[in-house]
């Protein structure tokens, strides 16, 4: 006679069916709940425990005790570890607070000379004051303990995340006075040209420190099905760097570039003639800028006297660059031309900058704002 199991059978609803399909398929569940819903689906389709235990290549115990539990306590509780299942903690909940207490700490505060903790110091360190703070669990600790347990505790003191300090007390003000310029040209864009206001608004600032660096050896180019990247020498020439000055008209995204040895007064005012240059005498001009000594200087009050009425500074709040709209600019300028430029000398670098500013003129694109500026209202 053929063989006919005794086990009660495995009723489940269209629904759960298709849930445990949906598992049994997944790339990111546990490997124990995909088994799990593998075992349960195959034997309501009928097979026996042993034809299960070969499809799945393990041992028959283990399917019994998936079965058993999915029999006696629901389909749902048979996909999970049962709680208390295991070996029981060794390590106490305050030793892991303990822990990560001193994970929180600089090492150099607790007579280290480290900024930062590895898990090898902080292992150490641990295995030695463990017991003297009541905590002997911890006396054989190891690095990799000490890893999960700052996980869990998602503390990660060998990381340092850098933030900005607002040391400006009136950043709130000021943010709002550039808010108020980026809104007034949202409105100005939507006038027509005849109704638009002798207006023109610039977002001004330098970018100092570009190098000009120099191959030691001339490039290889791409050979397909050989080598697909460029190859370079690692060893190269520096030849000094380059200070490139530049504001956007946000009006018509007309660049205004200036590149020089150094960003001193001088060389900001050298700046604002030309721009004065540019527009014609009617015409306000509103600058976006930081709060650069060059942009206060008594250089630079003494030219702005000499034009009265011509010129209005709206500075950005101390550490507020990021308000300010020539970054996306140059943001875009360091991925595109900048981005493992080599020239032979300084002069070509400046041709370059130069050059790159004429072709960004030749199709200027317009930078828009739009953080904050909904709950922006002029009156």
């Amino acid at each position: 006679m053929p063989f006919v199991s005794g086990k009660a059978k495995l009723t489940m609803s269209a629904e759960t069916r298709k849930g445990l399909m949906l598992i049994s398929r997944s790339r990111t569940e546990p490997a124990r709940r995909i088994e799990r819903a593998r075992i349960l689906l195959d034997y309501e389709s009928g097979k026996s425990v042993s034809a299960i235990a070969r499809i799945l290549k393990t041992n028959r115990p283990k399917i019994e005790r998936c079965i058993n539990k999915a029999l006696q306590l629901g389909i749902e509780a048979s996909l999970v570890d049962l709680a208390g299942r295991g070996k029981p903690p060794s390590i106490t909940a305050e030793a892991r607070a303990w822990l990560l207490s001193l994970a929180c700490q600089k090492p150099k505060d607790l007579g280290y000379s480290y900024e930062l903790w590895t898990t090898r110091l902080l292992a150490q360190h641990v295995q030695q004051h463990c017991l003297e703070a009541g905590h002997p669990s911890l006396v054989k600790i190891g690095r990799g303990t000490i890893s999960k347990i700052l996980t869990k505790g998602q503390v990660r003191p060998h990381k340092v995340r850098y933030y900005l300090e607002r040391r400006d007390p009136e950043f709130d003000a000021k943010m709002a006075q550039v808010l108020y310029v980026y809104k007034e040209v949202e409105i100005i864009q939507s006038k027509e040209e005849k109704d638009r206001p002798l207006v023109a608004v610039l977002s001004y600032d330098e970018k100092p420190g570009i190098q000009a660096i120099e191959n030691t050896s001339p490039d290889l180019p791409p050979v397909p099905g050989s080598q697909p990247n460029i190859s370079r020498d690692h060893e190269y020439i520096r030849h000094g760097t380059l200070s490139f000055m530049a504001g956007i008209d946000l009006l018509n995204g007309h660049i205004h570039a200036l590149v020089a040895d150094r960003h001193r007064s001088r060389e900001f005012v050298e700046f604002l003639e030309k721009v004065d240059t540019f527009y014609s005498d009617q015409i306000k001009i509103r600058i976006v800028l930081d709060n650069h000594s060059a942009h206060i200087s008594k250089e630079t009050k003494s030219y702005l006297a000499k034009k009265p009425n011509r010129f209005e500074f709206v500075f950005t709040p101390k550490h507020g660059s990021w308000l300010n709209l020539i970054e996306t600019f140059f943001s875009k300028m360091t991925r595109t031309l900048l981005r493992a430029i080599r020239v032979s000398n300084k002069k070509e670098l400046t041709e370059r900058i130069e050059k790159y500013i004429t072709e960004v003129n030749e199709q200027p694109v317009i930078f828009r704002w739009r953080y904050g500026l909904d709950s922006i209202t002029l009156t």
